[in-house]
């Protein structure tokens, strides 16, 4: 029970103390965007991981979530509803859901590649019917809302960018509570049933196709609640929030997370937020990067994240010993030489690319990287740049050849 316990306290205290640390107003921000994408990749799991089933189309439910939310925010604005703040959310989980009883019906009826293909199409085809119908969604532009509705409730007004992060980390919390004794009810072992062996399942009498729908009404209202969340925190949905693109956003996260670990979308979610919207202040080639980190995580770490967590949470002290520092010291030091020879290369290249020559008329601007003015169009830093990155590749074929543990 204490074991139980114990990650879900510490889990708290977390999501509690986050904002005391990082206080700034751009850092509450960050956190209230991890927030609501940790909680839309935990939905997306139950798919994935729970069920096996990958799906290009996730965003959909999240958006039509946050149409949703932001659609009873305006009616509340108006006095035609009444109806708590802290609740939309909710009405945006069971849009989701409501949406997912007429879609799922179609989409779960096959599984593996078809219904893979079949969430790509839907997604373009929910993408198209938000933009032929601007009196309901808002067009290209969305709809944008007023979050500060009615008076204060305990000095609770929603105004403040720390209660907004409070919001969101409470049904943070209380969704992953709930999507994880989900794992452990009699419906998600005979999800993973169904994911790891469909026809053994169908022969003691459980009806995949069915299993999986109520997977994904389930999942879709996780998302819808997160949809909701963002609809708060932004106070505008637009038509981006169901296209493909955040789809493959919520995939790519999960992935980097990991499937195969509860916690492992929770990883993801944080470390998509860093790259999108963190480190996308600092470089325009940050989508290199984000895509980089996930082909690197893919062919070296296929559990994600979170397995090198797991991995490194059960390694002994005694396991450490002389050559396996020095294994670990050779393979740090070949990845930090080649990713510092990448990120040379790679921003030079931006700023030859992308730089401001209407403003010089003859070449980029130099680059600023690490304290250091550089010339994009001189050889020397790209002949550093390879140099690096041949030595780094050298060490990481050394430690994969000699150094790897067997």
């Amino acid at each position: 029970m204490r074991r139980m316990v114990f990650p879900w306290l510490l889990f708290a205290l977390v999501l509690l103390v986050a904002p005391l640390v990082f206080a700034q107003s751009a850092a509450l921000s960050l956190l209230s965007q991890m927030g609501t994408m940790v909680l839309l990749c935990l939905s997306y799991n139950m798919l994935l991981g729970e069920g096996g089933m990958l799906s290009f189309g996730h965003a959909v439910y999240s958006g039509l979530g946050a149409f949703g939310a932001i659609h009873l925010m305006n009616r509340m604005a108006d006095g035609v509803l009444a109806f708590p703040m802290t609740l939309v959310p909710l009405a945006g989980g069971l849009t989701g859901a409501l949406c997912a009883v007429v879609l799922g019906y179609l989409t779960t009826r096959r599984a593996g590649t078809t219904f893979a293909m079949i969430t790509l199409g839907l997604v373009e085809l929910v993408s198209a019917c938000v933009l032929m119908f601007p009196e309901v969604f808002g067009g290209e532009g969305g709809i944008s809302g007023n979050r500060v509705i009615g008076e204060p409730v305990l000095g609770i007004s929603y105004g403040p960018q720390i209660q907004v992060y409070y919001l969101i980390a409470g049904w943070l919390l209380v969704c992953a509570m709930a999507i994880c004794a989900l794992r452990h009810t009699p419906l998600g072992r005979i999800l993973n049933a169904v994911r790891d062996n469909p026809e053994r399942a169908a022969f003691i009498g459980y009806d995949p196709q069915r299993v999986r729908y109520l997977a994904l009404i389930l999942s879709a209202f996780f998302a819808g609640v997160s949809g909701g969340l963002s609809a708060i925190n932004f106070e505008i949905v637009s038509a981006e929030y169901v296209g493909a693109l955040r789809s493959g956003a919520i995939l790519l996260f999960t992935f980097i997370g990991g499937t195969a670990y509860f916690y492992g979308p929770i990883v993801g979610g944080v470390v998509g937020v860093l790259f999108s919207s963190w480190l996308s202040a600092y470089t325009q080639a940050w989508q290199f990067y984000l895509g980089a980190f996930f082909i690197l995580i893919v062919m070296t770490t296929p559990g994600g994240l979170a397995s090198l967590i797991d991995r490194a949470w059960h390694l002994r002290y005694g396991d450490i010993d002389a050559s396996r520092a020095l294994r670990l010291g050779l393979w740090l030091a070949g990845a930090l030489c080649a990713l510092a020879g990448l990120i040379l290369a790679t921003e030079m290249a931006y700023q030859a690319s992308l730089g401001s020559l209407a403003e010089t008329g003859a070449g980029a601007a130099p680059l600023l990287l690490w304290g250091w003015r550089i010339d994009v169009h001189a050889p020397f830093p790209w002949v550093i740049a390879v140099l690096c990155m041949a030595a780094g590749t050298a060490m990481l074929m050394a430690w994969h050849r000699h150094g790897r543990p067997r």
